[in-house]
């Protein structure tokens, strides 16, 4: 049962849904429920929510808030992203408690990924 009061669901846009589905499925595990052509709803995030088609992105530049993912393994993590389109657009940078980056997925929105260290050979 949802809790009370609690955020409970979340939803970004997606200029390029079928690329970001896709994005999302291969690197996080997320699976996807398609409900027509503009809007999928997914789970396996540690929230559920959707995407929809739109002709924006959500990026902090443009006062999106930040959807941040934790990692146990930082530049394992990295290179999932990049492996599958992502593209980093600040790079690994710490700050007390530990470090992170920020990134695009294909559709253009910003997500940044955090722990709290990068591994046993990286300066962070």
């Amino acid at each position: 049962m949802p809790a009370h009061e609690k955020l409970n669901y979340l939803e970004f846009p997606a200029v390029a849904p079928e690329a970001t589905k896709a994005f999302f499925a291969a690197v996080f595990g997320w699976r996807f429920v398609d409900y027509g052509p503009d809007y999928s709803a997914f789970d396996g995030a540690g929230i559920d929510g959707g995407i929809y088609r739109a002709p924006i992105a959500a990026t902090t530049s443009n006062g999106s808030m930040l959807l941040v993912f934790y990692s146990r393994d930082i530049l394992a993590t990295q290179a999932k992203i990049e492996q599958h389109g992502g593209r980093i657009i600040k790079p690994l940078f710490s700050f007390p408690g530990g470090c992170r980056f920020h990134f695009l997925e294909p559709s253009g929105n910003e997500f940044a990924v955090w722990s709290e260290k990068a591994g046993e050979n990286s300066e962070y």
